[in-house]
């Protein structure tokens, strides 16, 4: 013991024991030249799987992104020293990394250019900018009210390279940019770059096709908010402005998925009818014999209606009926993202159950028999048969 904590001392000397039983040190650990401010809680038994790090700030940022790996070091390091050795590996790389992605600071023009098109842009769109200008979140309206933000990250190039731009849409976005770029000698960028003397694509060339494709975009989410207002949708709870389906409940734990073409939203969707076979296939015909009347002129859910010569239900009507989602096994709506897909055919029942629950109720019944992927047994709320369809591997 005493030889490891001479070994401790001698490879990191500003790492120092701060009681008697050594659970508590705190010091720097070095690293490229420079030091940094630590401090390790040890448990009574001096175990490293059971030890907290505490990082200054300065650390912590470093360290980020790397936080599992160390934790993961921690957990299986023999004694402090050797974790402390893989801490200050780890640490060189990190900086390593840094050194590489660290750039040399645009000239002051980039910033005085950046905020006058701020300013022209209105800076009552401006939701987030980062403090080194890289980053810059800005909002805009459709035609329909809602709101919509971009985020824009420019490259150390900018604007001789086309920043990254992220959007909540349900189509690719990409954004056409045309840089313009003057060099002098020696390589360097000239300053007519920034003072408006070459003409090049900027923030409010971003924003304006920006709301551009919003409007191109404008009929697909009428079509989804009118679903979201009128039915009761089941999934996604959340849904964003990228999400392409809805799973709507029907009613007797019954629902379908309707899958929405962004680029044709009123034509007619992909649908998947869920729930009992008595209640689905109905369903089902009632699509193929009357699909020659949807009419892409009304909404998707009108057509739906029409369709399938039904209303949908509303939440609050469903609420107030026997209406079911959680799963009769676990009593659980999500499990593990799944959701209650497997219903029994019992008219009278009609219990919903997720996939996995059924299958391990099913497997510990000694009634129960398989044949091939299909499990047969009894429904565990009214006993009548139910049948279990598995894929190639285990639900």
């Amino acid at each position: 013991m005493a030889l490891t904590e001479a070994d401790l001392l001698r490879q990191f000397p500003l790492l120092l024991p701060q009681n008697r039983t050594k659970t508590v040190y705190e010091g720097f650990i070095s690293a490229q030249g420079r030091d940094f401010h630590l401090r390790i809680l040890l448990p009574e038994d001096l175990q490293m799987k059971n030890a907290r790090l505490l990082c200054s700030w300065r650390l912590k940022t470093i360290l980020n992104g790397y936080h599992q790996i160390v934790e993961q070091r921690m957990q299986h390091a023999p004694d402090l020293k050797s974790f402390m050795i893989e801490l200050k590996m780890i640490l060189e790389v990190a900086l390593k990394n840094r050194q590489e992605l660290c750039v040399q600071p645009p000239p002051s023009q980039f910033y005085s250019v950046l905020i006058e098109e701020i300013g022209t842009l209105g800076w009552d769109k401006l939701v987030y900018v980062d403090t080194c200008f890289s980053t810059i979140k800005v909002k805009a309206e459709d035609s329909s009210g809602r709101e919509h933000l971009i985020t824009v990250k420019l490259k150390a190039k900018h604007p001789a390279e086309s920043p990254d731009c992220f959007v909540d849409f349900p189509v690719p976005f990409s954004v056409s940019w045309t840089p313009q770029v003057k060099r002098c000698k020696a390589g360097r960028v000239d300053s007519s770059l920034y003072s408006g003397e070459t003409k090049q694509s900027s923030l409010i060339s971003i924003h304006s096709q920006f709301l551009a494709a919003l409007e191109s975009l404008k009929a697909f989410w009428d079509v989804m908010d009118e679903i979201d207002e009128k039915t009761w949708v089941l999934e996604p709870q959340k849904p964003t402005r990228s999400a392409t389906a809805r799973r709507i409940a029907l009613g007797n734990n019954a629902s379908i998925n309707v899958e929405v073409d962004p680029r044709h939203p009123t034509m007619l969707p992909e649908c998947c009818f869920l729930g009992a076979d008595h209640v689905v296939k109905p369903l089902g015909i009632k699509l193929s014999r009357n699909m020659h009347l949807w009419d892409p002129e009304y909404s998707l859910l009108q057509n739906l209606k029409d369709v399938l010569e039904i209303d949908f239900p509303t939440r609050t009507i469903l609420e107030k009926s026997d209406f079911t989602m959680d799963c009769g096994i676990c009593y659980a709506y999500q499990l593990d993202g799944a959701i209650p897909d497997q219903v029994c055919n019992n008219s009278q029942c009609g219990q919903p159950f997720h996939k996995i629950c059924l299958y391990e109720w099913l497997r510990g019944l000694l009634t129960s028999r398989q044949s091939f992927n299909i499990i047969f047994g009894e429904c565990p709320y009214c006993s009548k048969p139910i049948t279990l369809k598995m894929s190639g591997r285990k639900p």
